[in-house]
Formats: structure tokens, C-alpha cells, sequence
């Protein structure tokens, strides 16, 4: 009982501290890097780690192991040889991509740089050695692609983390808890990542959610921790994958595995209010974060490219994910998707990167995205169209616009239209082949 009523009280006093807090105010400088932000559209999603080694997914500890340090030996076999740091980000902006995003610590607690934190990381408990994250911020910053780091607020591994409703089952003890020396670490850490590897792009949190039934609510302190990633570099952006509407402090908006305003994949308790942020829009390319070896379900290129059409309508950006083998080489599927997505998005380019939602909503036949005074008209599936009196599909777009013209977006030829009561109806030819069939409306 006398726990129960301290563990309330410091409950209810965090969230009074909580409340007290200033409100944020994001520099120019921070302003300037949402937008950026918010161009960019496309966005890779790199989960590796020592789990990668199972090839089971990111979350074989809590789902397979039941001895967290049986698990952690993993780290000994672990030598990703055919790791090219170069390699993979040529091929990430090859297809199109303006920023990666990479795991620098999953749940399993592994580091996957050069910590001084913690032995438990890449360069100390492997035979690799290596500093992957070094690797990857240097070609990134040859290339001109923009890094972010994914990083786990929850630790399977660590004593001193107060466990939640994961990580109940690899023998770690309740009784050792310190959040404290926990949140002490995670900052430490965060500092080392902002520190030691030039401008980065974002800091993507996960883990929230292990707290979130809790009898008592959960303080994280995330105003003093997003606070100090906003003093140690201001142009770097705080997201969290909390499934909820954005907390005090963050600059951008995360949906997993759902486009904005949608609800389809279960991880959000209710619809989340779509902000005025920058909005982000995680999937994976297959059916797994983490290297799966039977997980050959992998998205088809149109399906990818549609996807990245959707967000993009939403006005959001898509973080299409990858889980690299453990030998250090990316999927050979994933690369030829890689290679197919860079095609489209060399064509088609324009339509997507620097727009924003456009003026029509999105509809059963696809959606609209807009750029310096041009609407884009993206047909996706042009059997929901109605036929017209000449049998040709007519696209009626409710626009209340002084119409000058509407093209093809590739080829340029014009396309009759005519306007309506409810703005002007498009004749669509007769049979549409392409993934995405682009109209220009000036």
C-alpha cells in the first residue's frame, strides 16, 4: 500500500510538472528544417540489429527468448562482412529517397554505434568492430541525404528500465528498476548521437506505448529530453511513435502503417487528430520491420508507388522500411523494388517532392497533390470512374478555379474538359494502362 501511494503521488506530481512547463517554441531554424522536412515525401526505414542475426524479426526477444543474456550472445556471431555503407545510400537516392532513417538502439537494447554508454554495442560485443552509424552519416552527408536516427525509448536488457507491458518474460527483475539511472543513460546516449555525427535530421522515438496501461501514468519526461535534442542541435526534429496526437515539444507527426486521418492497422486506439506538423507515414515493404528470412511478401513496385502517391495526396511523407540481411547486404528484392521506384520517381518526380495535398480530397480513384499554382491529378484506379456518353471515363473534379488548361502530365497532349455546376468534368482516353496516370490542371 505505502508503494501505491508514493508511486501516485510522484504520478501525480509529474503531471503537474508536466502542465507547468513553458510551451514550446521552435526556432526559425526549426521551422526551416519542417518545411524541408515536409518536401522530401520519401524516406527510408533501415531496422537492424543483432536480431537480424535470428532472422526472425526485431522482436525475437520478446516473442522467442526467454533469457535476455542467451539472446545477448547473438552479439558474438554477429559480423555483417558485406556491410557498404556507400552501397546502400546510392541505392536509397537512386530510388528517390531524401533521408534515411536508421535504428541506432531497438528494444532488444543493442547500440548500434560506438557508445561509451554501455559494452552492449556494435564496435565492443561483435567481431565486426565497425561504427555503422559513422559509415552510414559519412555517405549520407557524400550524397546529399539527409539522416535521422530511430531510437528506442523501452530496453529489454537493461535492469534500471522500469518495466511496462513488454519485455515481461526474458528474466529481467522488477525489483532493479532506476528511472533515474535509465533516463540518465538515454540522454547520455542522445547526446553522444547528436554530437558526434553531424547534422541530424531527426530523432525518431518508439516505445511510449509500453507504459501506456499502466495504473499510473507514466512519467517519461520527454519536454526535459526533447528540450535537451532541441539545445544540442535546433534544426533536429523530435517525432514520436506514440499512436496519439503530437506532445508538447514535437515537430512532427507519426502514423504507423496507416496513412493521416486513418485507421486500419489497430495501433492507434482511436482515429489521432491529423496536426498542422509535418506528417510521416511508416509500412514496410514487406510484412517485417526486421530481417525476416521466411518474409518474401513483399510489396509489388506499383503497390510501393502507389503508397507513396497516397501519402503524398495526405500531404504526408512515406518511411518505407527495410530489413537488411545479417550478412550486411540489403534484400535482393528489395533492391530490384529500389531500383523500379527510381524510375518512376525520375518520370514523375515533380508531382510529388515539394507538394502539398491538393485541393481535392482523396477519392476511390485517387488523389491530388499541388505545386506553384498546378494541380496534380493522380489516377490510380481509373475503373471507379463512370463512363461517359461516349464510353471514355469522366473524372469530375469539384474545383472552383478559373481552369486554363489540363494536360497529360507525361507527353504534354491536352485533355478535353468542360466546366460544370460543380466545377469541370475531365474525358479520360479510353483505357488507362499506367500505374499512375498524371493529369496537369493549370
Amino acid at each position: 500500500m505505502k508503494k501505491t501511494l508514493l508511486a501516485a503521488a510522484f504520478g501525480l506530481a509529474s503531471l503537474l510538472g508536466a502542465s507547468a512547463q513553458a510551451k514550446y517554441e521552435p526556432t526559425e531554424a526549426n521551422l526551416k528544417s519542417r518545411e524541408e522536412f515536409r518536401d522530401m515525401k520519401l524516406g527510408i526505414f533501415l531496422h537492424w540489429g543483432i536480431y537480424s542475426t535470428f532472422a526472425q524479426g526485431e522482436w525475437y526477444l520478446q516473442n522467442a527468448v526467454p533469457d535476455r543474456y542467451e539472446y545477448a550472445k547473438a552479439a558474438d556471431a554477429f559480423y555483417p562482412h558485406r556491410f557498404d555503407a556507400r552501397q546502400w545510400v546510392r541505392s536509397f537516392k537512386e530510388a528517390g529517397a531524401k533521408y534515411i532513417c536508421f535504428t541506432s538502439r531497438h528494444h532488444d537494447g543493442f547500440s548500434m554505434w560506438n557508445t561509451k554508454q554501455s559494452k552492449y554495442n556494435i564496435v565492443e560485443a561483435t567481431p565486426f568492430g565497425r561504427d555503422v552509424i559513422k559509415e552510414l552519416a559519412e555517405a549520407c552527408k557524400e550524397e546529399g541525404i539527409r539522416l535521422h536516427f530511430y531510437y528506442s525509448h523501452l530496453d529489454w536488457m537493461r535492469d534500471d528500465y522500469p518495466m511496462g507491458r513488454t519485455g515481461t518474460n526474458v528474466g529481467k527483475p522488477r525489483d532493479k528498476a532506476d528511472w533515474k539511472s535509465y533516463y540518465s543513460f538515454m540522454n547520455n546516449q542522445l547526446t553522444e548521437l547528436l554530437t558526434q555525427y553531424g547534422s541530424i535530421g531527426a530523432i525518431w522515438f518508439d516505445g511510449w506505448w509500453d507504459h501506456e496501461e499502466d495504473s499510473v501514468p507514466f512519467d517519461w519526461h520527454l519536454q526535459e529530453q526533447y528540450e535537451l535534442i532541441h539545445r544540442l542541435q535546433p534544426t533536429c526534429l523530435v517525432g514520436n511513435n506514440h499512436h496519439g496526437a503530437p506532445m508538447e515539444g514535437e515537430d512532427i507527426q507519426i502514423f504507423e502503417r496507416d496513412l493521416p486521418g486513418e485507421m486500419t492497422t489497430g495501433f492507434a486506439k482511436s482515429v489521432a487528430e491529423v496536426s498542422r506538423l509535418p506528417l510521416e507515414t511508416c509500412e514496410t515493404m514487406n510484412g517485417m520491420w526486421g530481417y525476416k528470412v521466411t518474409d518474401n511478401n513483399y510489396k509489388s513496385t506499383a503497390d510501393i508507388i502507389r503508397l507513396l502517391i497516397k501519402t503524398s495526396g495526405k500531404g504526408a511523407n512515406l518511411l518505407m522500411n527495410i530489413g537488411p540481411q545479417p550478412n550486411g547486404e540489403l534484400p535482393a528484392v528489395a533492391l530490384q523494388r529500389l531500383k523500379e521506384l527510381g524510375e518512376w520517381t525520375t518520370a514523375y518526380g515533380e508531382t510529388i517532392y515539394g507538394t502539398d495535398a491538393g485541393d481535392v480530397k482523396p477519392q476511390p480513384w485517387g488523389v491530388t497533390t499541388k505545386k506553384d499554382g498546378k494541380l496534380f491529378v493522380h489516377v490510380l484506379a481509373p475503373e471507379c470512374l463512370v463512363p461517359g456518353d461516349g464510353g471514355n471515363p469522366v473524372l469530375y473534379l469539384p474545383l472552383d478555379w478559373k481552369v486554363k488548361s489540363v494536360t497529360e502530365f507525361i507527353g504534354g497532349a491536352k485533355v478535353e474538359y468542360r466546366k460544370t455546376s460543380n466545377g469541370i468534368a475531365v474525358v479520360l482516353p479510353r483505357k488507362i494502362e499506367a500505374v499512375d496516370y498524371v493529369l496537369v490542371v493549370q
